[in-house]
C-alpha cells in the first residue's frame, strides 16, 4: 500500500470517523456497560518534536500529518447508589511511521513491522485484568510478519486494519479466540458503501458483458468485498438493465448480456420446448437470445477457468526451468527435463482445449449478433419502398408549395410598405435624397480657406477711402504702361 503522509492523515481520518459510529453503536450489548467515557487521544507532542528535529516550524504543516490518534471508550456499571464498576475498555487506535512521514512526506512511508505492532498493543492496554478490545489501523499497511502476528493476551482480543488499496479495508483479528463480531466492530465501511463499490467495479468491467459473463466470485476476490454483497450489486444492476441477466451454474452466480424485453420466459415451456424454438427458424428472438447469452456467459467462466490454470502450469515451468539452470548433477536435470517435457504437454493440452471454446463462444456470438439484428429490425418498424416514394412525393410538393408562397408574401411586403407611406412622407424622403446628394457633391469640391473676419475689418478700418483717378489713354505708338498717380 503506498501512503505518503497526507494520504495517511486522511485514512486516518475516515478509520476513526467509521469506527467511532461502530463502537457507539454496541455499547450495552456487544461491550458490556451502562455508562460510557469518552476520551481521544494523539501523539500530538511527539509529532511536534520530529518537526523541531527536522527545522521545520511551520504550524501549518501539523494538519496535513498523521498523530496516531485514538478513540478510547470506557465501560462502567453502577454498583450501590453512587458507586461505579468499570466493565470494558474499547480502543481504536492508529500507527503511522511518523519519524519517515515528518522528514520525507512526499515519499512513501514503510509498513508497521512486527516489533512496533507488539510495543504499540502493550502500551494501549492499562489493567491487566480488565477486557480489552483493541484495533490497531496501521496507514500504510502491515508487514507480513505483523499480519501473521497472534496476540494471545488474557482478556485482550486484537483486531488488525490496513486499506486495501480499492477504497476499502481489509480487517482480521490477530488471535485464535477473538470474536467475529469483534473484527466486524472494526471495519469502518459501511455495508451501503460496500454495495457502492461493487456496483462501480461491476460497472468498470461491462466491456466483458458484451462477448461474456461476470462471476460474483472473482468480482467479489478483487474488489476485497463479501460474495453476498456482489451478488446483492448484480440484483441491483438487473433490475435496472432490461438487458441484464443473472444465472447460476456450476456453483457460479454469472451475470451476462442478454435480449431486450421482458424477463420473464413462457411458464408453458418445457426444455424441449427451449431447445426446438432454439434451432428451429421461427420464433421468438428475444428466448433465443437469452438462451444463447446464458450457453455463452457458461463457456466463458469455463474459457476463463482454462486460462488460469494455463498461467499456473506456465509459472511452474519457469520454475522447473530455473531450478534446472541451477542443477549441477546430471541426475536432477533428467528428473526436470522429465517432469517439464510432460507439463508442456499439458499446457498445449489445455491450449488447445481453450481455442475450442474459443471458436465455440464465437459461433454463439455470430447468431446472437444475427438474431439481435433481426430483432431490432422489427422493433423499428420501419415503412416499405412504397411508402417512401409517397412520402417523398409529398415532401416535394410541400417544399414547392412553401416556396412560392414564400415569393408571394415577399412582393405583398413590399407593396404594403410603399402603400402604407403617405404623401408627405415620400416628399420628406425625397429631400432626405437630395440632402445626401447635395451633401456628397459639396464633399467633392476644393475648399479655399477665407481670411479671418477680424483681420478683414481691420485693415479696411485703417485704409482711407479715396476717388481712384480716371485713366488716361497713351499716345498713339507709344507702348508704355501709364501708371496711375499716387494718392
Amino acid at each position: 500500500m503506498s501512503v505518503n503522509a497526507e494520504k495517511a492523515m486522511h485514512l486516518e481520518a475516515d478509520f476513526l470517523a467509521g469506527v467511532e459510529s461502530n463502537l457507539h453503536a454496541a455499547e450495552g450489548g456487544l461491550l458490556r456497560g451502562s455508562i460510557w467515557q469518552t476520551a481521544r487521544l494523539d501523539d500530538e507532542d511527539r509529532l511536534r518534536a520530529l518537526l523541531a528535529e527536522n527545522r521545520t516550524y511551520d504550524r501549518e504543516r501539523l494538519k496535513h500529518l498523521p498523530a496516531n490518534r485514538r478513540l478510547a471508550l470506557y465501560g462502567f456499571e453502577k454498583r450501590f447508589i453512587f458507586g461505579r464498576r468499570r466493565t470494558g475498555v474499547a480502543i481504536a487506535s492508529t500507527i503511522s511511521p511518523l519519524p519517515a512521514l515528518v522528514g520525507k512526506p512526499e515519499e512513501v512511508g514503510p509498513a508497521i513491522g512486527l516489533g512496533e505492532l507488539h510495543d504499540h498493543v502493550h502500551k494501549l492496554v492499562g489493567e491487566a485484568n480488565m477486557p480489552h478490545v483493541i484495533g490497531v489501523c496501521s496507514t500504510t499497511g502491515f508487514t507480513p510478519q505483523a499480519l501473521e502476528a497472534k496476540f494471545n493476551i488474557p482478556k485482550v482480543s486484537v483486531v488488525l486494519i490496513e486499506p486495501d488499496g480499492q477504497g476499502g479495508w481489509r480487517v482480521q483479528a490477530a488471535g485464535d479466540a477473538v470474536d467475529a463480531r469483534l473484527v466486524k466492530l472494526f471495519d469502518p465501511e459501511k455495508e451501503s458503501d460496500k454495495v457502492d463499490r461493487a456496483r462501480e467495479m461491476i460497472e468498470s468491467y461491462s466491456a466483458d458483458l458484451l462477448t461474456g459473463s461476470l462471476s460474483a466470485s472473482a468480482v467479489a476476490k478483487q474488489a476485497n468485498l463479501p460474495e453476498h454483497l456482489v451478488r446483492m450489486s448484480f440484483r441491483q444492476l438487473a433490475n435496472s438493465d432490461a438487458e441484464l441477466r443473472l444465472v447460476e451454474r456450476d456453483g457460479q452466480f454469472l451475470m451476462y448480456r442478454g435480449a431486450a424485453g421482458a424477463r420473464s420466459e413462457k411458464k408453458s415451456m418445457n426444455m424441449i420446448d427451449k431447445i426446438k424454438q432454439l434451432f428451429s427458424g421461427e420464433g421468438d428472438e428475444a428466448e433465443k437470445i437469452n438462451l444463447l447469452a446464458a450457453r455463452r456467459a457458461t463457456l466463458s467462466q469455463r474459457r476463463d477457468r482454462f486460462y488460469e490454470d494455463i498461467s499456473k502450469l506456465e509459472k511452474k515451468e519457469a520454475d522447473l526451468l530455473e531450478e534446472g539452470k541451477q542443477a549441477k548433477s546430471a541426475v536432477p536435470r533428467r528428473r526436470i527435463a522429465a517432469q517439464m517435457a510432460q507439463l508442456r504437454k499439458d499446457i498445449a493440452r489445455q491450449n488447445t482445449t481453450g481455442a475450442m471454446l474459443n471458436q465455440q463462444i464465437n459461433i454463439i456470438s455470430t447468431d446472437i449478433h444475427n438474431l439481435t439484428l433481426i430483432q431490432q429490425g422489427d422493433l423499428a418498424q420501419l415503412p416499405d419502398t412504397e411508402e417512401l416514394t409517397i412520402h417523398a412525393v409529398e415532401a416535394e410538393e410541400m417544399l414547392e408549395s412553401l416556396r412560392a408562397d414564400s415569393e408571394m408574401v415577399g412582393s405583398l411586403e413590399a407593396g404594403i410598405e410603399q402603400t402604407l407611406m403617405s404623401d408627405e412622407e415620400l416628399a420628406i424622403l425625397k429631400e432626405f435624397e437630395n440632402e445626401d446628394a447635395g451633401s456628397e457633391t459639396m464633399a467633392t469640391e476644393p475648399t479655399v480657406a477665407a481670411p479671418p473676419e477680424s483681420t478683414t475689418q481691420v485693415a479696411s478700418d485703417a485704409m482711407p477711402t479715396a476717388t481712384p483717378p480716371e485713366p488716361v489713354d497713351p499716345a498713339p505708338g507709344d507702348s508704355r504702361k501709364v501708371d496711375p498717380e499716387p494718392s
